[in-house]
């Protein structure tokens, strides 16, 4: 898989809440993780990741937990694939050599660059919101 489970698990948490978002009521963890089947400890993590970067509004307390902003569903992929895990893998040599760029190219150097061009297109192109409509 392309991306981390730190990605895919921030993805899947934001996306939850946005679906519960009708309720009025702050999500907690504890029901996230449960309803996605995820390990809570590690969801916690990303979801304060994501909290952090303003994707998310962030509560404590006995009421507390996450729930939209203002922000939340026009915020694109690639802002979300930056709060979890940076954007280092777009600048990353594919085979992890030390010495790869378009002056001393890997093997895969030359056809991996359009793909990566594609892909953070897409992610950047595309809103967390879209994402509910399809």
């Amino acid at each position: 898989m392309i991306f981390s489970k730190s990605f895919g698990y921030a993805l899947r948490g934001v996306l939850y809440v946005a679906m519960m978002h009708d309720e009025n009521r702050n999500i907690q963890i504890d029901e996230i993780a449960k309803r996605l089947s995820v390990p809570r400890h590690f969801l916690g993590k990303i979801m304060n990741k994501v909290a952090k970067s303003r994707i998310l509004s962030s509560t404590k307390g006995p009421n507390g937990g996450f729930a939209l902003n203002k922000t939340t569903l026009t915020t694109s992929l690639v802002s979300l694939l930056e709060s979890t895990n940076g954007l280092d893998q777009f600048n990353e040599c594919t085979l992890r050599l030390k010495k790869c760029n378009a002056s001393d190219p890997c093997p895969l150097h030359d056809r991996i660059q359009a793909y990566r061009a594609d892909l953070l297109n897409l992610l950047s192109q595309t809103e967390i919101g879209s994402l509910l409509k399809e």
